[in-house]
């Protein structure tokens, strides 16, 4: 019973490359998720102190932080369902802090740990994906 089932079909198990691709998404989906509760922790008042209740921040922190709010939920699912247009909004999400931390550091402030986690999801992501590329590659010829 090399790889069949009872039923005769043959059972396909995902490679250790395909489970690591997977898990790296959903560990990344957890930490979208924490930090999409992070923005709805800050609209909502939660956390005390200085400019992190809504009303007291100034407009373009809203704008961010109500766009990152909605958006890394999405994010958030669609990396642990490993679809496509997970990564996609992960990028949006990444690319708005990247910008808001480094390019805006007088509006937003630094945050240059945030932006070195962005930039280590970003190149172990393009790792795993040109891996997994380059071993079906070979897997077909």
């Amino acid at each position: 019973m090399n790889g069949e089932t009872l039923s005769g079909i043959t059972s396909s198990r995902p490679s250790q490359l395909d489970s690591l691709y997977f898990g790296f998404h959903r560990l990344i989906a957890i930490a979208c998720l924490i930090m999409g509760l992070f923005y709805w922790v800050r609209l909502l008042g939660f956390y005390p102190g200085l400019m992190w209740r809504f009303d007291l921040m100034p407009v373009h922190w809203q704008v961010a932080s109500v766009i990152l709010a909605v958006i890394y939920p999405f994010a958030s699912v669609g990396l642990w369902l490993v679809a496509p247009w997970g990564a996609v909004i992960w990028f949006l999400c990444a690319g708005a802090e990247v910008v808001m931390f480094g390019v805006l550091p007088d509006l937003f402030g630094h945050n240059y740990p945030l932006i070195g986690f962005h930039l280590v999801v970003a190149v172990v992501y393009a790792v795993l994906r040109f891996a997994r590329y380059r071993s079906r590659r070979r897997a077909m010829q």
